[in-house]
């Protein structure tokens, strides 16, 4: 069961003019599930994309960095879900391109002006006539408020799909935002095994959005870790119809710049939260804050290293304070002059450690407390400067083992 996550409502997710979802079941490795989604954009919009760091990345992810290079004017998405095509060298770049191209076919588009995503299982040739055989129907089926819908096509070992929606005023104008994504395994910052997709009427131009989307994805999906394993297939794509009534954004730093990326920011780090809370068997949500650290990055570094110790994870799933876990990952973090006499950690309101030591007042039974919520907060403060930053992370439990021992069965 994910952590305090709910399957989200259709009437809650806008609209976005400009932009229609269609899905359709193609049997891609399962039959009777949804698991092709296409995506149709109007002419005139921005779109921008991140992808995985993974040098071994995915066929999906190599066209899709070479189709957003070309400037042709992206006008479709085309998603599968229950293969990666990833390991699949020539052959598996060959079948992408081929499926860019069968969608093309259907909207008089070029392929360069589609852009192909999958996720599943890696090392498996992608099947294409089954992809080419179920556009029809996900043609047929795009509409502008199917967004639920396309999360639940996108979904692999995901329980409930992931969907958000917020509205802002920008220039005068009222503006919408609504957005997608898929994860629950495999996930790892730099992306993960997760698929992100964001789409707004907001006008922004090209050379603005492709910032923007580093910058979200930094703030989001950069800031989630289940397993420490970064994915071949992680992208986020964020969409920009044009179709709102006001001027073109043309600068991140004004004032319409900077109240759109904040709105599209709420959006993304919901997404990506839920992807935590719907870890493969989580059953705790924990947000790891380092402060006080001499740069943003160093912080990370620590709350990294408490949020993949499967010592501290399984602490947590077992609601054992056996804090000592924590202050070890804080020690071999990698700073190499940290001064543990500087360091606090609190779970909570709860001041476990001062000063680098046991805090007098510390009580077993404070911490377990703590340790027995579904949602928890780690506090580490270094004591070596005033930058902070924070990580979003989950439990280890024994599901987690049983569902990728399964995952391909």
């Amino acid at each position: 069961m994910p952590v305090n996550l709910t399957a989200p409502d259709p009437a809650d997710l806008h609209p976005i003019a400009g932009v229609r979802l269609g899905v359709t079941e193609a049997a891609i490795r399962k039959a009777h599930r949804k698991d092709l989604t296409v995506v149709l954009i109007d002419a005139g919009a921005s779109v921008a994309g991140v992808f995985t760091q993974n040098r071994f990345c995915a066929a999906p992810v190599q066209v899709c960095r070479e189709h957003l290079a070309g400037g042709q004017g992206i006008r479709a998405l085309l998603i599968n879900t229950g293969n990666a095509n990833a390991g699949t060298g020539e052959d598996g770049l060959a079948r992408a391109r081929a499926s860019c191209m069968a969608l093309a076919r259907q909207l008089s588009l070029e392929p360069e002006q589609v852009l192909p995503f999958s996720t599943g299982v890696i090392m498996e040739s992608l099947p294409l006539e089954r992809i080419e055989a179920g556009l029809p129907g996900a043609l047929a089926d795009a509409r502008a408020d199917h967004w639920v819908r396309a999360a639940e096509s996108i979904m692999t070992t995901d329980t409930v799909p992931k969907a958000f929606s917020a509205q802002v005023m920008i220039g005068g104008a009222k503006v919408s935002i609504s957005g997608i994504a898929k994860g629950a395994g495999m996930i790892r910052p730099n992306m993960a095994t997760m698929l992100g997709f964001i789409a707004t009427d907001a006008c922004v131009d090209q050379a603005v959005l492709r910032p923007m989307v580093k910058a979200l994805a930094e703030g989001s999906f950069n800031r989630i870790t289940i397993d420490g394993d970064t994915s071949t297939n992680d992208s986020f794509v964020v969409i920009a119809s044009n179709k709102a009534a006001h001027a073109p954004i043309t600068s991140l730093d004004s004032l319409d710049g900077r109240a759109l990326q904040a709105a599209i920011a709420g959006v993304a780090q919901k997404l990506a939260q839920a992807i935590v809370r719907d870890g493969e068997g989580a059953t705790k949500f924990i947000a790891i804050q380092v402060e006080g650290g001499k740069t943003g990055e160093e912080c990370r570094q620590v709350a990294y290293a408490i949020a993949h110790s499967p010592l501290v994870k399984t602490a947590f799933f077992a609601s054992d304070p056996n804090l000592g876990r924590i202050l070890a990952a804080v020690g071999y973090a990698g700073i190499d002059d940290l001064d543990q006499t500087k360091i606090d950690l609190y779970l909570d309101d709860v001041h476990v450690a001062a000063q680098g030591g046991r805090n007098p007042a510390y009580r077993e039974e404070d911490g377990q407390r703590v340790m027995k919520q579904s949602e928890i907060v780690v506090r580490v403060v270094l004591g070596r400067g005033s930058a902070t930053d924070t990580v979003w992370t989950c439990d280890l439990s024994h599901d987690y083992v049983s569902i990728n021992a399964d995952y391909r069965s």
